[in-house]
């Protein structure tokens, strides 16, 4: 059972619990996806039907943020925690790692995927990096066989919401992985080109204002986070 929040449904899990279902999806067959939601994600799925679709038919939906928590304890649905994308793959590559599976990156612009796949082989001995690619590509078909080519087990496709979970959804099957992850900017994270939030910061919940301080362009976006807790306001009225 899911946990619906402004018509997303979210896995109710630890994150101890969502890296043990990933790695069931790794050795299952055929090809599954999981997808990490944020309220600026759930904001565009409430106007995106096509999106909307992708995000809940997913093998494996977390809530990648405290305000997606908040809005669920608001609703009278409270999830067990909040399960950040990017602590769910390191999670996800550690388990991988002592498997000596394989992993494919994609996204970022140019040489950082590469920058990032190689600071994880470092960090995750055992872990092998099947191939990178940009997340600057016109075509989708090259990118496909490429991913097939490599014979990865997982692809972390990290092109931005929506785009990449709509791009997981068409394409999943025909990249010959079993496991497909939308994990937005992790990639910058993993090469080092961007830093994640102290621990203090996201403890508190207040990861986003740091990124905010550090990249004040992104005011726009953030002000999906209070349209989102006033359409929680407006759904708990409602129910």
């Amino acid at each position: 059972m899911r946990i619906d929040v402004l018509g997303v449904g979210f896995d109710n899990v630890t994150m101890e619990e969502a890296i043990d279902r990933g790695m069931e999806l790794l050795h299952s067959q055929g090809c599954h996806y999981v997808v990490t939601p944020n309220p600026e994600i759930v904001e565009v799925c409430r106007e995106n039907p096509a999106a909307c679709r992708a995000v809940n038919g997913a093998d494996l939906v977390l809530p990648d943020g405290v305000g997606v928590i908040k809005g669920a304890r608001m609703l009278g649905t409270p999830l067990k925690e909040k399960t950040p994308g990017i602590e769910f793959a390191a999670g996800l590559m550690e388990r991988m790692a002592r498997e000596g599976m394989s992993l494919y990156l994609l996204g970022a612009k140019p040489g950082v995927a590469k920058m990032a796949g190689e600071k994880l082989a470092q960090a995750h001995p055992g872990l092998r990096i099947a191939g990178t690619h940009d997340g600057y590509f016109q075509e989708d078909a090259p990118v496909v066989e490429e991913i097939r080519q490599s014979g990865a087990d997982a692809v972390f496709v990290c092109l931005g919401a929506p785009k990449q979970e709509l791009w997981m959804e068409k394409n999943g099957p025909a990249t010959g992985a079993r496991l497909l992850c939308g994990l937005g900017g992790s990639l910058d994270v993993f090469a080092g080109v961007t830093e994640r939030a102290p621990k203090f910061w996201s403890d508190h919940g207040l990861e986003w204002l740091y990124r905010l301080c550090r990249e004040p362009r992104r005011i726009g976006r953030m002000m999906k986070l209070p349209l989102f807790l006033v359409h929680v306001k407006q759904e708990k009225r409602r129910r």
